[in-house]
């Protein structure tokens, strides 16, 4: 059975190229639209792209309907179905235009692949996230473990995690040089520092209680005074293995070398939560924690900028879309508070509509 075609190959390997260096796309991303066109190559056959058909996008997507989800079992959700025919729409209309192709395709032949309206609204629902309470955060630091070095770098993990609000990948990617406790801040450069989209900013720690500081500080204190590690050691080393005397296979310490990437991390998060009998949150969520938290300690517009700032988001809007979300039962309790004969208005909630809305104008224009 054919497994793949040279000619496809080229192009998909031109169109990488495209997403990467004009487009600016994460490698993530860039994955992400590759793996929909090896999905869409092995449903037909791996046919020259040449003899696209806008019936093989329809037949795809009756295809995808009845895909299911590797790990699960489960039936694609409609966020991966869309994702994937976007990426193979988007790809298509692209190739439309190149030279060899743009008289073998018709670029309206790729609208076949949107999905129906219906499912798009389905897609695009937005869901309530789920995330970790500062109380349930410093449960799980109180009952983590302190003994060995690795208990102690998983426990100043989680806790600068929330002191910080930093992406796992650049978490995984610091060094020690990086951190400056006397300021209390974390320095996240870009040029060394992965962080989203190569931004470099600073990072004034969160005040989420003098505990969580503490965990962080000892173990930045430990790395250099008991370990005598440098500026350029990692701030979170990856795990040592290697033979014990019993010829099995051991955890032997810490490297001073970074992790690869940042599945170690996530694991030491879910390990935790679990060992506090706690629903587990990976990293990421621990940013809606801290915007959760920005919404009470923040009195006026330019206090929850700062604290969007903090957090390295350059708008406002970007904090509050992505990371704005009022849980269920906060909601219900908002709106309980008001009273029909409430006519005083707080001139902070008023600024904070205008300077949003303002933004909103400033993108548009």
């Amino acid at each position: 059975m054919k497994k793949h075609n040279p000619v496809n190959e080229r192009i998909k390997h031109k169109y990488r190229e495209f997403l990467k260096e004009a487009k600016r796309q994460s490698e993530a991303s860039v994955d992400a639209a590759e793996g929909s066109l090896a999905l869409f190559e092995r449903y037909n056959g791996f046919t020259d792209f040449k003899k696209f058909h806008h019936k093989q996008a329809v037949g795809f997507k009756a295809y995808l309907a009845k895909q299911t989800n590797r790990q699960t079992g489960k039936p694609l959700s409609k966020s991966t179905m869309n994702r994937t025919a976007k990426n193979l729409k988007e790809f298509f209309q692209w190739l439309s235009r190149e030279t060899g192709y743009k008289s073998a395709i018709s670029y309206s032949d790729a609208e076949y692949f949107n999905l129906s309206e219906k499912d798009v609204r389905a897609a695009s629902a937005k869901r309530t996230k789920s995330y970790p309470s500062l109380e349930q955060i410093q449960k799980v630091l109180s009952v983590m473990p302190s003994e060995t070095d690795i208990d102690k770098r998983n426990r100043a993990l989680i806790a600068f995690t929330i002191l910080t609000g930093a992406r796992d990948s650049a978490i995984a990617s610091f060094k020690l040089r990086h951190v400056d406790l006397e300021a209390g801040l974390v320095h996240q450069d870009g040029r060394d520092v992965n962080t989203k989209f190569s931004k470099t900013f600073d990072t004034v720690f969160f005040e989420v209680g003098h505990e969580i500081k503490e965990i962080f500080r000892e173990w930045v204190g430990y790395l250099r005074s008991e370990l005598l590690w440098g500026d350029d050691d990692a701030l979170f080393p990856s795990t040592e293995m290697g033979i014990g005397k019993d010829r099995g296979f051991h955890v032997l310490g810490l490297k001073r070398e970074h992790w690869k990437n940042a599945d170690p991390i996530r694991r030491i998060f879910k390990a935790a939560f679990l060992a506090a009998n706690l629903p587990t949150h990976n990293p990421h969520r621990f940013r809606d924690t801290l915007t959760s938290l920005g919404f009470k300690c923040c009195k006026t517009p330019e206090e929850f900028k700062a604290w969007s700032k903090n957090l390295g988001h350059e708008s406002v809007l970007t904090t509050l879309t992505n990371y704005g979300d009022i849980q269920p039962e906060r909601q219900a309790e908002l709106i309980r508070s008001l009273k029909p004969d409430q006519n005083v208005y707080l001139l902070s909630e008023t600024d904070l509509v205008l300077d949003l809305l303002k933004q909103l104008v400033d993108k548009t224009l």
